[in-house]
């Protein structure tokens, strides 16, 4: 089962009712975050998921209000016992800028960190699910993701293979794993594969425009909404994005549910 959190939603400033930037997928036990604002690691406190559960967070750019929250997650891991390394993801310039974080902030920490700088079609590869790249305009260094839920098995018609002669159990097991067990072959019984979630997540940006390849028909696109469509010339100044304009990207892609965020507190 997977499930989709916003931990935070709102721009540049956090409101009473907003934090900033954070989205948490949960696949399983595993915790996947995109962005890590300020107040992250308290967002998780209160949401169903343990902070020590985090495997890997991808960073879309290096403004304060998408990685200021990094520093304190990290060191509060380490002093709750992390022992296992975490991936840190983000674009041109991304390592020396967690590097300066950790100095001022956090100081040494007894767990390993994997820190990648990513390019526009570079794919990270997790235990179960891949997380593409892509690009993204605003400014400075920064990209979007697309995270690939793996496909997953058909499921078992147990009726129809006790019918043919099998037994639950080991049996069951070859017959998933693609064995022929007793004449009856995987497909007699088992149903097509069913495909992964895919969930594309843009941080902040222009109108994806010709981008808009990178999302296609995707299930969820999370696209930033700094500004009401009233506000366009203000988001082509500041490079975000408008509502109408996230909307535009998500009917030109042909995504199934459009999610905005990154709110600006003026609304």
């Amino acid at each position: 089962m997977l499930e989709l959190t916003f931990l935070g939603t709102a721009a540049a400033v956090p409101s009473r009712d907003r934090m900033m930037s954070c989205v948490a997928i949960k696949q399983g036990p595993s915790v996947i975050l995109f962005d890590c604002a300020e107040g992250t690691q308290r967002q998780l406190m209160l949401s169903s998921m343990s902070f020590m559960k985090v495997d890997a967070i991808f960073v879309t750019h290096m403004h304060g209000d998408h990685m200021l929250g990094l520093p304190g997650l990290l060191q509060t891991m380490g002093m709750t016992g992390r022992d296992r390394p975490l991936l840190l993801c983000g674009p041109e310039g991304f390592s020396n800028s967690v590097r300066m974080l950790m100095e001022a902030c956090a100081g040494e920490i007894e767990y390993d960190l994997e820190i990648r700088e990513v390019s526009p079609g570079d794919v990270v590869e997790l235990d179960s699910a891949s997380v593409t790249v892509f690009a993204t305009e605003h400014g400075v260094p920064s990209v979007g993701y697309l995270y690939r839920e793996n496909d997953r098995p058909g499921k078992l018609d147990r009726d129809r293979a006790i019918e043919l002669g099998l037994t639950p159990g080991p049996e069951f097991s070859r017959l998933v794993a693609g064995e022929t067990v007793k004449g009856v072959r995987p497909e007699d019984v088992i149903g097509p594969v069913r495909k992964g979630m895919t969930i594309a997540y843009t941080g902040d940006t222009v109108p994806l425009e010709s981008r808009s390849d990178a999302c296609r028909g995707a299930d969820v696109l999370i696209h930033e909404a700094t500004y009401c469509a009233e506000e366009a010339e203000l988001a082509e100044k500041n490079l975000h994005s408008t509502c109408v304009q996230a909307a535009d990207t998500a009917r030109k892609a042909g995504v199934r549910c459009l999610i905005l965020t990154h709110i600006s507190n003026r609304y």
